[in-house]
């Protein structure tokens, strides 16, 4: 029975010998051991047991591993790191793929292959040559007289004019202060025989009004007649006589484009063939600017040439409409 009882009692917990109140221990020891023995039971290594369970195993890459291994080893560092594991000090991460900054494309002349490379450089190079020979006509060509335009004058000459003809009218001292109007009429023998002259034509004005809006407008409207009237006119006299050859080649340099003038305005009417032409020019100042004091006459000034006949020219002109019908009928 005692035996029995002193076992039940160690059974017991703090109501037996081994409580707070038993004789065999203190009363702290049994509060202490109480109080100790959750931390006995290793919550914290349960823990760090739990957390080394969660970590997935990583294969071992050999260094001598090809592209393929070192795939591998990318795709289980991705897995550690999706599944939460701590990336290892002074790793090396794979870079992504794709990550790389292609190359930039090339452009311009550097884009070419070398044989169109070697064109595209003589090409710009012709044209620079081009280029500054041409500044240096024009530039021999404004320059005073010098030791190179006395021997090649006329070399600088042939390349200048007609297209880039330079003058300082306009930067003159007493720059060209007058409009000067060119026309002509004509006196045209009818179908039935008569004679009849007809009204004065505008030429400038013609062309002024083919010019006006137009942004692209011809040489030929621009500086055919006014350069044919500016080339008579200083080729002749005050009498209007010619000064040698070159007048009388004024003259029918302007008995021509009379002629193709008047052809297109219909002057010689059905039937009609101009047989004279008379050219006059119109001369008025331009008026100065309001802030100026200066007072000048507002009347027109003409200059009337004599007639001239232009049978040559229409002689021509006949002959090559009759050779022009005689080889529409041949061919026919």
């Amino acid at each position: 029975m005692d035996a029995y009882d002193k076992g039940s009692d160690a059974r017991q917990g703090q109501d037996g010998p081994g409580g707070p109140a038993g004789p065999d221990r203190p009363d702290g020891e049994a509060d202490a051991a109480e109080t100790t023995a959750p931390e006995a039971d290793g919550a914290p290594e349960a823990a760090g047991a739990r957390e080394a369970a969660d970590v997935p195993e990583v294969a071992v890459v050999p260094e001598a591993a090809g592209t393929a291994e070192v795939a591998g080893a990318a795709e289980v560092a991705g897995a550690a790191e999706a599944a939460g594991a701590p990336e290892a000090v002074g790793a090396v991460r794979p870079a992504p793929p794709g990550t790389g900054q292609p190359a930039a494309p090339r452009t311009g002349v550097a884009a070419l292959s070398p044989r169109y490379q070697v064109g595209a450089v003589v090409a710009l190079a012709v044209v620079a040559v081009a280029v500054c020979a041409h500044i240096g006509m024009v530039f021999l060509h404004l320059a005073p007289s010098n030791t190179v335009t006395k021997q090649h004058g006329d070399v600088v000459d042939e390349w200048v004019f007609p297209e880039f003809e330079q003058n300082w009218k306009l930067f003159a001292p007493n720059p060209l202060q007058q409009n000067v109007s060119v026309q002509v009429r004509a006196e045209v023998s009818t179908a039935d025989g008569e004679i009849r002259t007809t009204g004065w034509y505008d030429l400038s004005a013609e062309d002024g009004r083919a010019i006006d809006g137009n942004p692209l407008p011809s040489h030929t409207q621009q500086n055919e007649l006014r350069r044919a009237w500016d080339f008579f006119v200083a080729s002749h006299d005050s009498d209007d006589r010619p000064v040698g050859l070159r007048g009388t080649l004024s003259e029918t340099y302007l008995r021509r484009i009379a002629l193709l003038r008047l052809d297109r305005d219909g002057a010689a009417g059905p039937g009609g063939v101009v047989e004279r032409v008379q050219y006059r020019s119109r001369t008025t100042n331009v008026e100065p600017p309001p802030w100026s004091g200066e007072k000048v006459s507002d009347r027109p000034t003409f200059r009337e040439l004599p007639w001239w006949s232009v049978s040559a020219e229409t002689r021509g002109a006949k002959s090559g409409q009759a050779g022009q019908t005689a080889r529409e009928g041949g061919a026919a």
